[in-house]
């Protein structure tokens, strides 16, 4: 007992944090209360929290291994529910235009498949205290009524406007102060340098590999937040990992602990590094490639690389077409391609895919040889037109058409600032300074409300430093619509200004990126390719003392490096 009541006075804090209350009584027993939608959103915490694409999207046979709480946790989610549902928003997507991430997706669904389950079971919403309901948007209750009409259910008026307000995540995101997604720059800085560790321990170019500091990054950033939250990090390959790479996990291991010293690094996240180095080292021998297949990976994107030079090496007769979420390869139409290799069961007919580990045993390879050999003497391969390709010629020059304009309007705006010191206007707080750099672009006519934007620049750094570390430069960015244009603009200073931590190095140059509310992909790539060459010591020492055409250059030639790269673009037979 005296176990049990101290792992729950754990719990309490973590149980409030989500708004609900942890009821204990002598002879009643242990209750969690609070209103229903809190109890909605805490399972859905749960899940998102302690279960991956594997567990929801398994099949049933493959539950049997579960631990029992994971079992526990799948029956409050309602992983039955997961099917139906991405069936109707199949059939709606196109209508409502979605915008979504795979990961903002699937936690839609998450949330949906949770409120459908508490219905069921009898657990509803109540009607709103004076029985007045809180203002959804009639956008946002037509796309329940329509949701749930495919799902032919008719709910109470409350659990649709509960639904309404979940799918309010499926309209064009929301200002929110932030122009580019909120990275971990310290996190940033430690994959910069154990990508160098591991290119001097083992001779390869790994700093040349956009691909792979990418792919750590989009990983760690997580999986490193989870790990400080106490969460447990899974990887059921990792004992296979440690035998077929036994010299790359312990060199990643050596580094990592020089490296990261704030959290201990488990050896099942090393093992996940490990792929994604190499996949690296695979990924610079090229190979023809002739069947036409589509990787569906969802444990990262260092897996599906290596899986993905995995199956050129073994079987060099695929042409790998691209990667996909689960959730777009199952849209995909089947004359684009000849068949699916997913390393998770899909809600899509079994004869339209295949289903292997992101490390291809050899016994999988010969499986693998099998289904194409059955492919290939039965069919033709999927045509390669500009009707049916994923990326047609015409398409490509399209998207570099964008990404090249978008580059072009930015570093057209760029100016380099020598901001003049003020007397008798001290220097002593953040909010005068972010006056002065939005007043000295004010000649650009790009902000229209000036406060506005102050506001939200200030907001953003009070939600964490935006201070690039080992440096003496800061980034500030926002979006809004009170701005016009995407701006960039770089301000240096005689005197070091009133950032983060005092015992940090003093910051002297500020680089600001502004963007309207609505911004299109390229556009917002482009800015976050930016940012992510404030890592590279030649950048910030431009910054430093270079001029505006240098750092113009500089910008403009690893742009040009990117943009290639995102659109694989080479010379095509």
């Amino acid at each position: 007992m005296p176990t049990i009541s101290h792992d729950l006075d754990e719990l309490e804090q973590m149980i409030q944090s989500h708004g609900l209350t942890l009821v204990r009584r002598r002879g009643y027993g242990v209750e969690i209360s609070g209103p229903e939608s809190a109890k909605r959103l805490f399972i859905a915490w749960l899940a998102q929290t302690h279960l991956d694409e594997s567990d929801l999207f398994g099949q049933a046979q493959e539950a049997i291994t579960l631990h029992p709480l994971s079992k526990e946790l799948l029956a409050m989610v309602g992983r039955k529910h997961f099917f139906s549902l991405e069936q109707a928003f199949w059939k709606l997507e196109d209508g409502w235009q979605l915008q979504l991430s795979e990961k903002e997706h699937l936690n839609l669904l998450i949330r949906l498949a949770v409120t459908l389950t508490r219905i069921q079971e009898g657990h509803l919403i109540p009607p709103h205290v004076n029985g007045v309901p809180p203002s959804y948007s009639a956008r946002g209750e037509s796309k329940a009524e329509e949701l749930l009409s495919m799902l032919a259910l008719e709910l109470p008026a409350e659990e649709v406007r509960y639904i309404a307000k979940l799918l309010k995540a499926t309209d064009s995101a929301e200002e929110d102060g932030l122009l580019l997604a909120q990275g971990d720059w310290t996190l940033n800085a430690s994959v910069t340098k154990l990508i160098a560790f591991m290119e001097e321990q083992l001779g390869e170019p790994f700093t040349e590999d956009r691909s792979l500091r990418e792919g750590l990054h989009q990983h760690m950033l997580p999986a490193f937040r989870r790990i400080e939250e106490g969460s447990t990090i899974r990887n059921p390959l990792l004992a296979q990992i440690k035998k077929d790479y036994e010299l790359l996990f312990t060199l990643i291991r050596k580094g990592v602990n020089a490296i990261i010293s704030r959290i201990e690094v488990p050896d099942e996240e090393i093992g996940y590094m490990v792929m994604h180095f190499g996949a690296s080292m695979e990924r610079l021998k090229q190979f023809p490639r002739k069947v036409r297949a589509v990787l569906v990976c969802t444990s990262g994107i260092g897996s599906s690389k290596l899986l993905a030079v995995r199956i050129s090496k073994e079987l060099p007769q695929i042409e790998l077409i691209g990667n996909r979420s689960w959730y777009e390869a199952a849209r995909m139409p089947e004359q684009q391609y000849d068949l699916i290799i997913s390393t998770v069961d899909l809600p899509i007919a079994a004869e339209r895919y295949i289903k292997l580990s992101p490390l291809l045993l050899e016994a999988e390879v010969e499986r693998l040889r099998s289904f194409i050999q059955n492919i290939t003497l039965k069919h033709a391969p999927s045509p390669k037109t500009p009707e049916t390709s994923s990326h047609s010629p015409l398409e490509r020059l399209m998207q570099l058409k964008m990404y090249a304009s978008d580059s072009v309007m930015l570093l057209e705006t760029f100016q380099v600032y020598t901001m003049p010191e003020r007397p008798g206007l001290p220097r002593g707080d953040l909010t005068g300074v972010t006056e002065e750099l939005i007043e000295a672009i004010r000649h650009l006519h790009a902000v229209s409300d000036e406060q506005k934007v102050v506001h939200l620049l200030l907001t953003r750094e009070q939600h964490g430093s935006q201070v690039i570390p080992d440096t003496e430069l800061a980034l500030f960015h926002t979006r809004s619509d009170a701005i016009a244009f995407p701006v960039l603009s770089l301000f240096r200073f005689n005197e070091p200004l009133p950032f983060g931590d005092s015992s940090a190095a003093p910051v002297k140059q500020i680089l600001m990126m502004l963007g309207p509310a609505e911004l299109r992909r390229t556009a917002l790539e482009i800015l976050s390719e930016v940012s992510a060459m404030l890592l590279m010591t030649e950048l910030t020492e431009l910054l430093k003392h270079g001029s505006a055409a240098e750092i113009q250059a500089f910008i403009s030639f690893h742009l040009e490096k990117e943009i290639k790269f995102k659109l694989d673009w080479r010379n095509e037979p």
